[in-house]
C-alpha cells in the first residue's frame, strides 16, 4: 500500500465533502477507506491518541527541539545519548521518574521533523586549533543567533572553534537540523 501524509488526508476529505463519495475520493489519494470514514466522522490521527502516553509533553519536546536546533547552529549538534540525558533531567525537575523507552529517541525525532540524525564532517584537531582571521571572524556571526543574544554577556564564556566539551566521546553521529547540510564535528581522538 502507498504511503500517504495528513494532506493527501485531507485532501480527500474535502473531495468526499464535496462529492459524497468515500470510497472514490479515498481511491484518488491513496489512503484506506476505514481510515478516511473515521477521520470523517472526527477520529483523531493515531499520532494524537498517544500524546498522552508520551513522557514529555509536547509543549516540552518542542523547547528540546529549539535547543537542539540552537546548538546545531552554534555548532555543538547534540549527540542521541547527550538528548537522552537531558530529557532524563528534564522528568527529574518535573518530579516524574526518570526513566526513558528503550526507542524513546527515534520516536522523538519521528514526531519532530525539522531535526535528524546526521553524520557530521569531522575536521582535524590541527585545523580546528587554528586561529587566523578567516578561521574567527566567521565565528562572530554566532553572536549574531537569537538564542546567544538573549545570553547575557557576563555569561558568555570562551569555547573553541566548534564548542565541543574536552573528555566527551560518542559514535559520530549528532542530530540537528534537517536542512542544514554540514555539522561540524573535532575528531575526539586528535585533541591536543
Amino acid at each position: 500500500m502507498k504511503l500517504y501524509t495528513e494532506l493527501d488526508l485531507q485532501n480527500a476529505l474535502a473531495e468526499y465533502a464535496e462529492t459524497g463519495k468515500l470510497r472514490e475520493a479515498a481511491q484518488n489519494h491513496g489512503i484506506p477507506h476505514n481510515t478516511l470514514y473515521y477521520r470523517s466522522k472526527g477520529t483523531n490521527p493515531a499520532s494524537y491518541a498517544q500524546i498522552t502516553n508520551q513522557k514529555l509533553s509536547p509543549a516540552l519536546e518542542e523547547r528540546l527541539t529549539e535547543w537542539i536546533l540552537f546548538q546545531g547552529a552554534i555548532g555543538n549538534p547534540p549527540t542521541h545519548k547527550q538528548i537522552r540525558k537531558l530529557g532524563k533531567r528534564i522528568l527529574t525537575t518535573s518530579g516524574e521518574p526518570a526513566h526513558l523507552g528503550k526507542h524513546w529517541c527515534r520516536r522523538f525525532l519521528k514526531r519532530n521533523p525539522s531535526i535528524s540524525t546526521q553524520r557530521p564532517r569531522r575536521i582535524h584537531a590541527n585545523r580546528a586549533n587554528q586561529a587566523c582571521k578567516a578561521v574567527i571572524r566567521p565565528w562572530f556571526n554566532y553572536l549574531k543567533v537569537p538564542g546567544v543574544k538573549a545570553i547575557p554577556p557576563e555569561n558568555r564564556y570562551n569555547i573553541d572553534e566548534i564548542s565541543i566539551t574536552n573528555g566527551i566521546r560518542d559514535n559520530g553521529l549528532v542530530i540537528g537540523s534537517r536542512y542544514r547540510r554540514l555539522l561540524q564535528k573535532k575528531k575526539s581522538r586528535d585533541r591536543i
